[in-house]
């Protein structure tokens, strides 16, 4: 299991920002409506930064920055006490302090925190083996695993739904970033309807498509 405390499993950088953008779309795929969504990302946060959001809608969130440094995670979790913030980030490159110090990091909290670079790999500042942290509950969905996606999603979205559910292989479609057509959308959410607005959504996100002319 992915966590503080073994991130052995947890891919590079680029291979993270990449699952980010398909949890993205997927979740756009999955949820029309943006207010209901688990995962955003957005390639255009600030200059040269990206930034993906998975938020729970009752506190939780994660927020992951992507630099050209590396990239960052900022983990809360309402139910676990807040560790002293200098000790969790002990280490955590210039690059990112802007970020966890600052705004929406600073009035979100922290539980946990970690960062990547090239040079050093996966990080953490100091962080005491007998105090859970809660990271483990919102860095499973970086294994890279179709099926854990498709797990989640089919209890998240699907429960009490007549909907039918995820495919392992219909989410490893955008897992390899395959051009989403209406039939590979259609396999994930066969109630969408509004494909304008979904080639839109996927536009924003930066995940190809070939929806411009759905009707």
């Amino acid at each position: 299991m992915i966590s503080t405390l073994d991130l052995t499993q947890l891919p590079d950088a680029a291979t993270l920002q990449r699952l980010c953008i398909s949890l993205a779309a997927l979740d756009a795929i999955n949820s029309p409506d943006p207010e209901f969504r688990y995962y955003t990302y957005n390639p255009e946060w600030d200059a040269q930064e990206a930034l993906f959001e998975m938020s729970d809608g009752e506190g939780d969130q994660m927020l992951v920055l992507f630099r050209p440094e590396g990239c960052c995670i900022n983990g809360f979790l309402s139910e676990y006490d807040q560790p002293e913030k200098k000790q969790v980030t002990r280490g955590l490159p210039e690059a990112f302090e802007e970020f966890v110090f600052g705004e929406p990091v600073a009035s979100i909290g922290t539980t946990f925190c970690l960062w990547y670079t090239p040079a050093h790999g996966w990080q953490t500042g100091v962080v005491a083996s007998n105090e859970e942290d809660g990271s483990e509950e919102l860095l499973y969905i970086f294994d890279n695993d179709p099926k854990t996606y498709a797990d989640w999603a089919n209890e998240y979205y699907l429960e009490e739904t007549e909907r039918e559910p995820l495919t392992t292989e219909a989410v490893a479609t955008i897992y390899r970033h395959e051009p989403l057509t209406e039939t590979a959308a259609l396999a994930l959410n066969n109630e969408l309807t509004d494909w304008p607005q979904l080639a839109a959504d996927l536009v924003a996100i930066g995940y190809p498509q070939e929806l411009s002319d759905a009707k």
